[in-house]
């Protein structure tokens, strides 16, 4: 009897069960189709519409607004009703949103469909990273949630690779919209077979309260999230054009992103283990240290070697950071509130990345790209300094009992 009740509780504590790992490929899939097409938009609408640089910032920041907007009642949501049908509801609208590119004729309806397309899409991250939240086994959670965000960084760092190279292949834009577009559907399907655990849904109090749709306890992590948004905002989306056009790299984009998606999963893999034992501000100092010395050096670029190696640093930075961060904000929570510190931490992303799209474009469209990264290394040396000064010891204080 005992036997099978030690048999029992491995079998409860197993990381790698089968939702687990349906949930980890559905959220694979989501980030992959999206960002198929994240490094390419900007030369498809210099291409195609003949935007400049500064409307192009606009064009693409519309997606981080829709979603920034929509991401307070995601966490909502996700706590107040059943996960598992604002997931599939949302996915549903996520990757049908794919077709509207492959229609939109001008730059208006471009800009419409990409801005509506943030909508689903920060419903979708919020609702599917909570499901991850519940299927793990308690005493496996800072680990999982640690190889959960493996898939999505995983996701954004090849998928721009592999958008690159078809694109070189086939210098066909609508054949990358159709990919996009099945890989979509496939996730959603995906979506639709996983499993939950039966919870209780706790009625919400009927008081407008800000806790419902943001954790105002991690204020001033939110604080530092979104100056690490802002930097990768401008190198993700800038990086390919401006290898272009400043460096002559022209096929060089998807060696970079491939490089920088090494740096992700050897970052994850190395620092699982101290996620597991707690060390949740040791393993983001490493990151957001070596996230700094990779975007001085991205800032520096004085040939393709340093380029790449910029893009290996600022990946083992962020697959250390930012799995640190998360399980931080969800630290600091109520378990009834896993859906808002999700929510919470995605938004403050979200906007430190619309503020570096933006910023991105105005700054390489009047100034240089050059003065563009060199804000970016400066924005993220300010962020290590409050991490390492003020914010870690604000999560120790703040802090919940399991």
């Amino acid at each position: 009897m005992r036997q099978d009740s030690k048999s029992d509780k491995t079998h409860s504590d197993r990381l790698w069960n089968r939702e687990y790992w349906k949930v980890m490929t559905t959220n694979f899939l989501l980030f992959f189709a999206f960002y198929l097409l994240t490094p390419l938009l900007p030369i498809y609408l210099d291409r195609q519409f003949a935007a400049d640089k500064d409307m192009i910032g606009i064009v693409l920041s519309g997606y981080v607004v829709a979603t920034f907007l929509i991401r307070p009642f995601s966490g909502f949501f996700v706590d107040s009703f059943n996960r598992k049908t604002v997931l599939v509801i949302c996915f549903m609208a996520f990757f049908i949103c794919f077709a509207g590119y492959i229609g939109a004729g001008t730059l208006l309806m471009f800009a419409i469909v990409r801005t509506l397309h943030g909508i689903p899409f920060g419903a979708a991250t919020v609702a599917n990273s909570t499901v991850a939240i519940d299927v793990l086994p308690s005493a496996r959670r800072n680990e999982g949630i640690g190889y959960y965000g493996l898939s999505n960084n995983l996701a954004m760092a090849i998928a721009p690779s592999a958008g690159i190279y078809i694109y070189n292949l086939t210098d066909n834009f609508q054949l990358l919209f159709w990919i996009s577009l099945l890989l979509a559907m496939a996730g959603f399907i995906c979506s639709t077979m996983v499993k939950l655990p039966e919870r209780e849904l706790k009625t919400r109090s009927p008081k407008l309260d800000l806790d419902h749709f943001f954790l105002s306890r991690a204020w001033l992590m939110a604080i530092n999230i979104t100056l690490f948004g802002l930097c990768w905002g401008v190198m993700s989306n800038y990086v390919a054009l401006y290898g272009k056009l400043e460096l002559g790299i022209t096929d060089g984009t998807g060696i970079f992103f491939a490089v920088l998606s090494c740096g992700l999963v050897l970052s994850r893999l190395t620092g699982h283990k101290a996620l597991r034992d707690g060390k949740l501000t040791q393993n983001c100092s490493q990151g957001v240290i070596l996230s700094l010395a990779g975007y001085i050096l991205f800032a520096l670029t004085i040939n393709q070697w340093t380029y790449y190696a910029s893009a290996l640093l600022i990946g083992l930075g962020n697959g250390r950071m930012y799995p640190a961060f998360l399980n931080m904000f969800i630290k600091v929570a109520r378990h009834d509130q896993r859906g808002t510190a999700n929510s919470s931490i995605l938004i403050s992303w979200d906007l430190g990345m619309g503020m570096g799209i933006l910023l991105g474009g105005f700054v390489a469209e009047y100034v240089s790209f050059s003065a563009a990264f060199w804000i970016t290394a400066i924005m993220q040396g300010a962020g290590t300094l409050l991490f390492l000064i003020f914010t870690k010891t604000f999560f120790t204080r703040r802090r919940l009992a399991e």
